[in-house]
């Protein structure tokens, strides 16, 4: 869980980060949209933490994050793609002049969106086998039926 915190920090920073200009931009819409995303991720892991820690069952707002977090782990793979794509344009511009920093960084972003997918599943797996599955009859007990 940590190791996912920290990368999605990592993530969030280089976000800003343009690889073929070098430099940061904070005031493009489009950076903020993992930022705003990851809310969802750091959100679900504090709950699958506090369910282990508490050794609870599953409710139905932890099983509807993890349901978003389906949605946002297609993104992730979406800005993996989009990473990898512009890394391996890099043949394409051999007539500009790319930063010395572009394919290192780039295949940083790369490997760090790699280790988050995995990360992701695993903590997916985690829930699964150290909380338990979502079962309806676990999750109507919460219900509380008092008037």
């Amino acid at each position: 869980m940590l190791l996912s915190i920290f990368i999605l920090l990592l993530l969030i920073v280089f976000s800003f980060y343009g690889l073929y200009s070098n430099k940061f931009y904070p005031f493009k819409f489009d950076n903020y949209i993992l930022p705003v995303l990851s809310l969802v991720h750091f959100t679900y892991l504090y709950a699958v933490w506090f369910k282990i820690k508490e050794q609870e069952r599953p409710d139905w707002q932890m099983r509807n994050l993890e349901f978003a977090l389906y949605i946002i782990f297609f993104i992730y793979i979406f800005k993996l793609f989009e990473t990898l794509v512009t890394v391996l344009s890099y043949n394409d511009f051999e007539n500009h002049i790319l930063p010395e920093t572009f394919v290192p960084i780039g295949v940083l972003i790369v490997s760090l969106y790699f280790v988050l997918l995995g990360l992701t599943l695993l903590i997916f797996a985690h829930r699964r086998n150290l909380i338990g599955p979502y079962r309806q009859d676990f999750m109507n007990e919460q219900i509380d039926h008092r008037s």
